[in-house]
């Protein structure tokens, strides 16, 4: 599972840049969010809160 939110992450972020270069400055950043909110190495929104014991 964390191999393949790798994968969507990665494809987020280079669709994300690549819409930045064509000129959509807007849409380029959410997908660059989205797909580090996605990514198994940062904040990912599939691990849930996690309480500190």
């Amino acid at each position: 599972m964390g191999f393949l939110l790798w994968i969507l992450a990665v494809i987020l972020v280079v669709w994300g840049v690549v819409t930045l270069i064509q000129g959509s400055i807007l849409f380029g950043i959410i997908l660059i969010v989205v797909g580090l909110a996605v990514g198994p190495g940062g904040w990912s929104i599939f691990n849930g809160r996690r309480s500190a014991a």
